[in-house]
């Protein structure tokens, strides 16, 4: 075989250092002089071979491990490669390798995913971006795509290489600045990065933002996967596509699923927590955030695998199964999801191509202060393309049925956590992150538009207006808010004694005050039984069964008060150490051999008693966000520590609230009530019954309203009230 000219000092110089960005015109079979010129890179070879119909030929080394060859026909042929290697053992014979050419191939990414990508409209932009087992020209391997404008050049390595990317330098697709190769035979479990060269020549190893799959940390690599998993949800979402969860039971268990029982795999926790959440009577469970995170302890915070579940429970297809499991008891699922920020690794996002890509090129825009990280720049069009699409990603690749938004207010003020002199004006000299504003807002709508029934909470800690107002109507258009200032207010309340609780009073009925500005979540999440808050019944005070009674009726309170519950694992039975991520809920306080356990139970089943009572309750759910739905019948009680008000539903039916913060039995305390047309009410829930662990005082039988006016109603009812209690009462 004739051999070629050679490749020009440039561009074999900018090849061979990874610094070039069009290697298939370099590389592969082209029409020449006398022939076609073949020519491909293999480091380490012994030599290489061309094999088409009638040919057979070894190619020249011109060493670097590019070998070349002119081959005597007058168009390409259908060709594959005999790659000889020498022996991994000492001695032993050589070994052989038959491969398809991947300089062979046109882009298999088309026209329209780059222009889509390039607006930052690519709503399915997984199915574009990263790692992609399928079959081009009818060759099966693996499509690579990566976002890398700034980049001189980028190679695959991987464990298919040794990691180093020599091999397979990968082409340019021209303005979009992504990176494509079309590598044949290669396909799941294989492990890869991406090997960056920057514009100052610094060349670093980079994760796959794409990533649907990473090796389990502390290992960082990206994996090849394709999902087999077979949903089999179908009613569930049919149903779910029809819900208004706004005027429907919504009642959420959050778990961080790495310790709700440590050591269980996703699919070993689909065999238990399904049923453990559909036993307490919770419509949801929220998992703290499940994509990769290098560090455990930042309980999944910070984010370097935005499209992967975390690989220390199993797969992305193990992680379905748990999905769909809870499904099929009929539980949805929510998730934290991080778009506020993300670590600075230097195998992740971070100055991704050797400039910051993902951060804004300003250092005082891209540091967040509070947490060594950097955030997100909103402005730039493919990133808030990456973020949406990856909101979308958790929602129909993985049916999530709903994201918790983590740390909005961070998002929505430039001057954040800065001090003075340490932060910019937007363009109209406010201190609103215009960009962020406009990326919530396409976050959610294009995920209410593509995902029917789905749904979105914003923690939010400030008083922005119009988070949960629609979009159209120049809101965030978030479904929710979690209420942070009736957590905070209300735990203060609870926090004093009783004695001291008539100067606090306020605390729990301020929240009335705006509770139908938002729709809220009631929150008392992981955040508020760590980093020395305590857990919820270690907040109260007293003794023990003081502490447990003012648990129980702090809860009957919450799950009676206007918005959805949310309550994190160990709460619902009382736990009082702080949660720790290393050891998870202390379900030995539940043994039957422990002494106390009586205590534990009894609070765990209240919980399922007020979930399955607010469930048959539609005066506590269907008309959350209307303030017709309440009713103070006294918030002024403060000298007994009494809280009393009614809940209607859309019929006009009360259920009457009462909640006494004072450890003494207040007998023939009078409340005013509405006239009703069954003439009686009954008490349906009480926090201080026998079987919660409390002392059992309690309105019997059929209570009967006395002509008595009080509150604004010409009648009223007689009520002995038991320490530290939550009572519920409904006509009838």
């Amino acid at each position: 075989m004739r051999v070629p000219e050679p490749l020009g000092e440039a561009d074999r110089r900018r090849l061979l250092e990874g610094r070039h960005h069009d290697p298939h015109a370099l590389l592969g079979a082209h029409p020449g002089p006398g022939g076609v010129v073949l020519r491909t890179l293999r480091p380490c070879a012994r030599s290489v071979t061309v094999v088409a119909e009638g040919l057979c030929a070894e190619l020249h080394h011109e060493g670097d491990g590019l070998f070349a060859g002119l081959l005597p026909v007058a168009e390409i042929p259908s060709y594959a490669l005999t790659v000889r290697y020498a022996s991994v053992d000492a001695g032993g014979p050589d070994r052989e390798v038959r491969v398809e050419d991947p300089y062979r191939f046109l882009p298999s990414l088309g026209a329209l995913d780059l222009h889509l990508f390039s607006e930052g409209r690519h709503e399915e932009l997984w199915r574009a971006l990263g790692a992609h087992p399928m079959t081009h020209d009818g060759v099966r391997g693996t499509r690579f795509t990566v976002w890398a404008p700034n980049a001189q050049g980028v190679r695959l390595a991987g464990d298919f290489t040794c990691w180093d990317g020599a091999q397979y330098p990968m082409r340019s697709l021209g303005s979009s600045g992504v990176w494509e190769l079309f590598v044949p035979g290669l396909g799941e479990g294989a492990l890869y990065k991406f090997e960056i060269t920057g514009p100052d020549g610094h060349r670093s190893l980079r994760a796959d933002p794409m990533a649907r799959r990473t090796e389990c940390p502390p290992a960082t690599a990206s994996v090849v996967t394709a999902s087999r998993h077979e949903w089999r949800d179908a009613a569930w979402m049919e149903r779910r596509a029809g819900r208004e969860w706004h005027a429907s039971p919504l009642s959420v268990y959050e778990v961080h699923l790495p310790s709700w029982r440590p050591g269980l795999t996703y699919r070993e926790l689909a065999e238990q927590l399904p049923a453990y959440v559909k036993d307490l009577g919770f419509t949801h469970v929220e998992f703290m955030p499940a994509a990769e995170h290098p560090f455990g302890g930042s309980w999944g915070y910070q984010v370097t695998g935005f499209y992967a579940p975390t690989a220390r429970l199993g797969t992305p297809d193990d992680f379905r199964h748990l999905v769909d499991a809870l499904h099929a008891a009929g539980i949805g699922v929510l998730m934290d999801w991080v778009a506020a920020h993300f670590p600075k690794d230097d195998w992740a996002l971070a100055r991704f191509d050797g400039t910051p890509l993902y951060e804004p090129a300003d250092p005082a825009r891209a540091e967040h202060p509070d947490w060594g990280t950097l955030e997100f720049d909103y402005g730039r069009r493919e990133v808030r393309n990456f973020l949406v699409a990856n909101a979308l990603y958790w929602c129909e690749e993985f049916h999530i049925d709903g994201l918790r938004v983590d740390a909005v207010a961070s998002m929505l003020y430039l001057d954040y956590s800065r001090e003075d002199g340490r932060w910019s004006p937007n363009a109209y000299g406010g201190r609103e992150n215009l960009d962020a504003v406009a990326f919530l807002q396409e976050m959610n709508a294009t995920l209410y538009r593509r995902c029917p029934g789905v749904l979105t909470m914003a923690e939010e800690s400030t008083a922005w207006d119009g988070v949960t107002r629609a979009t159209h109507h120049d809101g965030l258009g978030f479904g929710f808010k979690w209420n942070m200032g009736w957590m905070h207010d209300s735990l203060v309340y609870m926090s004093k004694d009783p004695v001291h609780r008539r100067y606090h009073h306020d605390d729990m009925t301020f929240s009335m005050v705006y509770a139908y500005s938002e729709n809220y979540v009631l929150p008392i999440s992981h955040d508020e039984v760590v980093h020395g808050k305590q857990a919820l019944v270690s907040k109260m005070p007293g003794d023990w069964w003081q502490r447990r009674a003012n648990h129980r009726a702090y809860l009957g309170f919450m799950w009676g008060h206007p918005g959805k519950q949310l309550l994190f694992m160990g709460q619902e039975f009382a736990q009082g150490a702080e949660w720790s991520e290393a050891a998870g809920p202390d379900w030995w306080l539940l043994d039957p051999a422990y002494e106390a356990e009586p205590d534990h139970r009894g609070v765990r089943d209240l919980v399922r008693e007020l979930n399955g009572r607010y469930a048959e309750t539609p005066a506590l759910w269907q008309r959350d966000t209307d303030p017709g739905g309440f009713a103070w019948i006294d918030g002024g009680a403060r000298e007994d520590n009494v809280f009393a008000f009614l809940r209607y539903d859309a019929a006009g039916r009360p259920l009457a609230v009462v909640s006494h913060m004072s450890p003494v039995v207040r007998k023939d305390f009078r409340i005013g009530v509405p006239p009703t047309p069954e003439g009686t009410w009954t008490e349906t829930l009480n926090t201080d019954a026998l079987d919660y662990g409390g002392s059992g005082i309690h309105n019997s039988g059929l209570l009967t309203p006395d002509p008595v006016a009080a509150h604004g109603h010409p009648v009223s009812l007689t009520l002995t009230l038991p320490p530290l209690a939550t009572l519920w009462l409904r006509p009838g």
